[in-house]
């Protein structure tokens, strides 16, 4: 029987699934991923999976993508940024507005970002920032891969003083006055993190891994989402070590057939909520909106953020991390709330999945389930919504076998697996 291993290459785990050309999940296995060298563990998978015909991969490796944005007006550079930052993981680590000066290129290169996004002007308007702040990051040498997109009249001498970098242009974030337009920009910050950023995040010494992956993790997750909606909307968070992921999706009818609607917008990436990477970003980040329940966990998150191989091994540590995850998919969903602005519909989601390693591998899920359901701000958009556990990660290999081309196989798998959780 014809067969798909699909793979998850994450900053703690590497998860995989063999899946029969019919929708049959055949078997699962996961390893601890293998640093420096991440195809040690991708092959300890793929032999606990048996043989495939064909490997699809997706990765969200090396602990979430590092984004800087070098604007001209600071609250839209950031605006922009934010907006580009949804996809792989991303997560803002500098923002620059007006014409960088040395402290600039300092701040810069100390937040070590792995992509700079350049934008600046509208589209006829204003050349010069865009032309100095060209001009800076090529004399400074800066190393990280360069997302141009500004001002698409000034982009081909920002390109000419930017030769000899690794520069990828894409349309104007801000094409006129009041309009944003990020979604090019992400596209090519994908692109730029399968091309570049993988590769030299020390994952793996050759070219094979990065050649492996076909997607960012989030956005495979996203592909196998948009599948689940049915008449209600459909909500999805996703704890991982290094990032916390919600999905949204919203089906429409047409005269033919049930589309799913998906503006770009119905996916946030939150990189500093995680349970290994990122746990000291919980409670900072949990202190900040006063959610309740941070109490006595600091010592913990910090161990986790020091040891992110950290395997829970009592039940008292088991008992954290599912308090740690908790608070951080309240504060990941209240944050996708805010961004889609109530277009769930009036009668919010019908359904609420959780993924990641923390909900798959704990017995009892209900103290999370409590919490989510008592949070005021959550509680409009859930009231009515059956929550569920993604306990076979399924979401991922169908995301990667619906791009691929696979898309009743990967209805299939989710509705072989996920039972009631997919309409039929």
């Amino acid at each position: 029987m014809p067969s798909i291993a699909c793979l998850d290459v994450g900053s703690t785990w590497t998860k995989g699934a063999l899946v029969s050309d019919t929708g049959e999940l055949l078997a699962t296995a996961q390893h601890a991923t293998t640093p420096p060298e991440v195809l040690d563990g991708v092959q300890a998978v793929l032999s606990k999976l048996g043989d495939a015909d064909e490997v699809l991969a997706c990765s969200s490796a090396g602990g979430g993508l590092r984004l800087a944005v070098v604007g001209q007006e600071r609250l839209i550079s950031a605006e922009a940024g934010y907006r580009v930052a949804l996809s792989a993981g991303a997560k803002v680590v500098y923002v620059s507005a007006g014409e960088l000066d040395g402290a600039g290129i300092r701040a810069l290169r100390a937040a070590s970002p792995d992509v700079v996004l350049l934008v600046g002007g509208t589209d006829g308007g204003d050349r010069k920032v865009l032309l100095h702040n060209a001009r800076k990051l090529a004399r400074n040498r800066i190393r990280p891969p360069i997302v141009l997109a500004g001002n698409q009249d000034a982009q081909p001498e920002a390109l000419s003083l930017m030769d000899g970098r690794t520069v990828v242009p894409a349309t104007n974030v801000l094409p006129d006055v009041g309009e944003l337009a990020p979604g090019p920009a992400r596209a090519a910050i994908r692109q730029v993190f399968l091309n570049h950023v993988i590769g030299g995040k020390g994952l793996s010494r050759g070219p094979a891994f990065r050649q492996l992956v076909r997607a960012v993790t989030p956005d495979a997750v996203l592909a196998g989402v948009s599948q689940l909606a049915g008449e209600d909307a459909v909500l999805v968070v996703d704890v991982g070590g290094a990032t916390t992921d919600v999905y949204s999706a919203v089906s429409i009818q047409d005269a033919e057939e049930r589309a799913v609607a998906l503006p770009d917008d119905r996916r946030t990436v939150e990189g500093d909520i995680g349970m290994r990477w990122s746990a000291a970003g919980i409670l900072t980040e949990a202190a900040a909106e006063r959610l309740p329940g941070t109490e006595g966990l600091q010592e913990f998150a910090e161990r986790r953020a020091r040891d992110v191989d950290f395997v829970p091994d009592t039940a008292e540590e088991s008992s954290v991390d599912l308090k740690l995850a908790g608070l951080a998919a309240i504060l990941a969903v209240r944050r996708h709330l805010r961004m889609v602005e109530g277009k769930l519909g009036p009668r919010g989601a019908g359904l609420l999945v959780l993924s990641g390693g923390v909900f798959r591998h704990a017995p009892d899920v209900s103290q999370v389930i409590d919490q989510l359901r008592a949070d005021p701000v959550l509680r409009p958009a859930i009231r009515s919504a059956r929550i569920v556990v993604d306990r076979d990660y399924v979401l991922a290999p169908a995301g990667l076998l619906a791009e691929d081309g696979h898309v009743e196989t990967a209805r299939r798998l989710l509705r072989t697996i996920g039972g009631d959780m997919v309409p039929r």
